[in-house]
């Protein structure tokens, strides 16, 4: 019986993910900020609480392995000026950096052959045609402190916007590295970065102003289903859930060389990421800089 350590899996099409695995009798560990639970509580705007719930999955694992590891929690902000308790910059806190250290302090926890799944966003790349900006780099001192960055947006609104989708990006680079890494790979670990879409009626948007997750909630319903038909990347909660399960059941399984995979009208793809998520050397940066920043030797 597989060992599943999931975030994000508590609400969302996480959680109906969640439901499906559960189905098949695998035992699922979902860390969340208001878990039943204790053991399972998980704060990701903290790196203390990522590291408690870190050494809680440990100790509860004993000799067991985890097979599949899936960060999956993410959020969006209406701008970059919120900071986590550490002092980032909170989308790119949240979003990367609580889910690159959980990623390394799970590292030895990891079965053989073991699968490891993050979500990641089409927006990431410029091709998508997404209305949001796009990310400029992926460094990982100017996406935490965004003060810091020349090439900052003015605009409050865009500044928000790049912030969610540079850690996107991060997220795309993070498997890459993953991918490439000898010891990883000689003991048959692979990782997939999940792009599951534009997915309305979660809750992605929880943060963003009234009106805006009034019109993320009310897209989510059948009323949703016109603009979907001809919307390529959104997609329903189910049809995400199931995407996300079917990868971690392994009933979905990526194609040889392929480590992206993108939901599209209800239909699991596996395009090339954006040109700058297929840069080996940044990814190589990106994983040292993010290593630094919570603590760690590279």
């Amino acid at each position: 019986m597989a060992t599943i350590v999931m975030t994000g899996g508590s609400s969302g099409f996480g959680a109906i993910a969640v439901r499906q695995i559960a189905a098949s009798a695998d035992p699922v560990i979902v860390g969340a900020r208001c878990p039943s639970d204790v053991a399972d509580s998980l704060d990701l705007a903290r790196l203390d609480s990522v590291r408690g719930f870190a050494e809680s999955v440990r100790q509860r694992l004993g000799d067991r392995s985890i097979h599949v590891l899936v960060l999956n929690a993410g959020l969006v902000r209406p701008d970059d000026t919120g900071r986590t308790p550490d002092g980032f910059e909170t989308t790119f806190g949240v979003n990367h950096l609580a889910h690159y250290l959980l990623l390394r302090l799970l590292m030895p926890a990891l079965a053989d052959d073991a699968h490891v799944l993050l979500t990641t966003s089409g927006t990431h790349d410029p091709a998508t045609g997404a209305a949001l900006a796009t990310p400029r780099h992926a460094d990982a001192d100017l996406l935490a402190h965004p003060d810091q960055d020349p090439g900052r947006h003015t605009t409050p609104k865009k500044a928000g916007e790049h912030a969610y989708t540079a850690s996107k990006l991060c997220s795309v680079l993070t498997v890459r590295v993953l991918n490439a890494d000898p010891e990883m790979r000689a003991r048959g670990v692979a990782a997939v970065a999940f792009d599951p879409g534009q997915v309305f009626g979660t809750g992605l948007a929880r943060d963003l102003s009234l009106p805006l997750r009034i019109a993320w909630k009310v897209l989510g319903t059948p009323i949703g289903a016109p603009l979907r038909r001809f919307t390529p990347t959104m997609n329903t909660p189910d049809a995400a859930g199931s995407a996300l399960a079917g990868l971690v059941l392994g009933d979905i399984t990526a194609p040889d060389g392929r480590t992206y995979a993108a939901l599209r009208s209800g239909r699991l793809t596996w395009p090339d990421p954006s040109n700058l998520a297929r840069d080996s050397e940044l990814a190589q940066t990106l994983w040292a800089d993010s290593a630094r920043l919570v603590g760690l030797s590279r």
